[in-house]
């Protein structure tokens, strides 16, 4: 039963851990009673029924009694290299009872056509296709799309190119960013909205000082980094063969470059490495992206495993939404009460039935993480003030 357990439950491997889930063995410990005596047929094969119910709604919690939601997403920029497949996943997403797949007319494939093809799926998801020429407003045209979205994600923007630096970025894509944002706090106020527009570190804090400005939650406004600890995770998996479901390596401080810091310390996993050893996966983890748009040839950038880090990160917030509170790192502003060294910064953040419940303290760090700490919060602080300096010059039109 232990053994079983711990296989199934990832995060408790550690037997000091095994209390953790103290609704889960309440429900094991009441299967197991049934087992009354080692000759009882019927009584023992309703043990390993209740034994396997319970262990199946941790392994699937939407199947086995979890709580599935009914909501409107829209992905903007939905034709895109990153938004096709990211509509792909997200039109799977049993939580999502309606798909807005958002683009410019310019896509080279268009929005309603790749709405189309997804309405074919056999899923519960109702597709719908949105395009506006390049010069229209998404405030002007986009009021049916948005109103009644929970979830906006925002895979938009320029890509980076090889030798282009995020900062390089900031005035096109914060411009197309702000288009979007300014739409959504029109029609959907209330919705989470889920940033893939780099530079994320300064994207995010403009977009977040604009909507606070506005008199709105900025903590609706987050930056998507689950593509780091995706690639934090694949990476701890392939030097260790450790099993994959079992690994969850935290990624905090920003989304760029040396702003990107791995806690190896604290993953089980990756107790065995060696200081040259997390040296080089730091770093590995770091360049990642640019090892992709170098890969790529210039012909682009991240764009599958970014939607699938998206979709990732989509799926922790409907699981919030519905109920069932989920943690996943994301980057966002930080309340000054969390005592938090910088007013953005990415780190594990709890999702509930309003959006952000609570960004989890950054602590436990190595001497060397905690050297890179410093490191990461030097370089992301200015990257902070850029995004902020860009609030100042606009504001939402509403």
């Amino acid at each position: 039963l232990k053994h079983a357990f711990l296989k199934i439950c990832g995060p408790c491997r550690e037997t000091s851990a095994f209390n953790c889930c103290s609704d889960l063995l309440a429900r094991v410990r009441e299967a197991c009673k049934l087992a009354k005596a080692p000759g009882d047929l019927s009584s023992n094969m309703a043990c390993f029924t209740g034994l396997r119910d319970c262990l199946g709604a941790v392994a699937n919690p939407i199947v086995a009694g979890g709580k599935t939601g009914s909501f409107k997403v829209c992905v903007c920029g939905g034709a895109g290299g990153i938004g096709q497949p990211l509509c792909l996943l997200m039109a799977q997403n049993p939580h999502v009872s309606e798909l807005c797949v958002f683009d410019l007319t310019i896509a080279m494939v268009p929005a309603e056509g790749v709405a189309t093809d997804l309405s074919h799926l056999d899923k519960k998801s109702k597709v719908k296709g949105y395009a506006l020429d390049k010069d229209d407003k998404p405030l002007d045209k986009l009021a049916e799309c948005l109103t009644g979205c929970h979830l906006v994600l925002v895979p938009a923007g320029l890509p980076r190119k090889p030798g282009m630096a995020r900062a390089d970025l900031l005035g096109v894509n914060a411009g197309i960013a702000k288009n979007i944002v300014e739409a959504c706090a029109e029609f959907c106020p209330d919705a989470i909205l889920g940033l893939i527009v780099n530079p994320v570190n300064s994207v995010v804090p403009a977009m977040c000082e604009l909507y606070k400005k506005a008199g709105l939650d900025p903590r609706k406004i987050c930056g998507v980094t689950s593509l780091d600890i995706v690639r934090a995770n694949k990476f701890v998996h392939d030097a260790t063969g450790a099993p994959v479901e079992g690994i969850d390596v935290p990624v905090v401080g920003g989304h760029a470059g040396a702003t990107i810091l791995p806690l190896f310390s604290q993953v089980p996993a990756a107790k065995s490495f060696t200081k040259e050893q997390i040296v080089a996966m730091d770093k590995h983890v770091q360049d990642a992206g640019t090892d992709v748009v170098n890969a790529k040839g210039g012909k682009g950038s991240a764009t599958l495993s970014m939607a699938y880090a998206g979709a990732k990160f989509g799926n922790a917030v409907l699981y919030g939404l519905a109920d069932e509170e989920t943690t996943e790192c994301a980057y966002i502003m930080r309340d000054a009460a969390e005592g938090a060294p910088l007013p953005y910064l990415a780190s594990k953040v709890t999702f509930g039935k309003t959006g952000v419940v609570k960004a989890h303290c950054i602590e436990n760090l190595s001497e060397y993480e905690q050297g890179r700490f410093e490191e990461c919060l030097s370089q992301l602080k200015g990257e902070i003030n850029a995004g902020v300096q860009y609030a100042q010059t606009t504001s939402l039109a509403l």
